[in-house]
């Protein structure tokens, strides 16, 4: 699966798992709610197994794996199946891990030198994290403004929610919005799958309404 695929819907749902035997159910919810696209964070136990149940399970969802912070945990992911990996900054080992697995990848990066960085080890998609506590938008014009030349787009993370996606969407190199709004980690707990479609659907109507010509 190329990148550009991965984030033509423009929303990347993050999720964390507690539990792997919710991960289907929470795909399934995301689907309903029109979003095809999820990462799975590394932050628990049984991510590498949720990712797993989520690719066979729910074959429609381009599944990635998020909060990925060393060479091996790339390696878990790609043997779990997922088909795009996140980190929240930029570490060369991780990235040299995700090339060698032919994994799309998208390295965390704040400032004008890790945009740099990231540049030099041919990293055109780039997390900007954490967005909102990093400046928002605003400081997201700045840094990519520079850089425009390059190619280079951004997947902004961190502290956004449904009322920020057209501003961030209309920022010309972003490329999509990474979120958990629509999936918190208690909603998952709660198995609250209805929640989670509403939310989904109603932030895939913004999107729609903030990309028409």
């Amino acid at each position: 699966m190329n990148t550009d695929s991965l984030l033509k819907q423009r929303l990347i749902c993050v999720a964390v798992i507690d539990q792997p035997d919710d991960a289907v159910p929470l795909a399934e919810a995301l689907l309903a709610g029109g979003l095809n696209v999820m990462e799975v964070t590394f932050r628990t136990a049984g991510a590498a197994d949720s990712i797993a149940r989520i690719r066979k399970g729910v074959p429609q969802i381009a599944i990635g794996a998020g909060t990925l912070l060393s060479a091996e945990q790339v390696k878990q992911a790609a043997g779990a199946g997922a088909q795009f990996g996140v980190s929240p900054g930029l570490n060369e080992s991780v990235l040299a891990e995700a090339n060698k697995n032919d994994m799309p990848f998208f390295p965390g990066v704040m400032t004008p030198t890790e945009v740099g960085r990231a540049l030099d080890f041919g990293s055109k998609h780039l997390k900007f994290f954490p967005a909102e506590t990093a400046g928002g938008v605003k400081m997201l014009k700045a840094l990519a403004g520079p850089f425009a030349h390059t190619g280079v787009k951004f997947v902004p993370t961190g502290g956004i929610n449904a009322a920020l996606l057209p501003d961030y969407l209309a920022v010309p190199q972003v490329a999509a919005i990474g979120g958990s709004w629509m999936a918190e980690r208690k909603l998952v707990k709660e198995k609250a799958w209805a929640k989670i479609t509403a939310l989904t659907a109603e932030a895939m109507k913004v999107i729609a309404q903030s990309t028409k010509p």
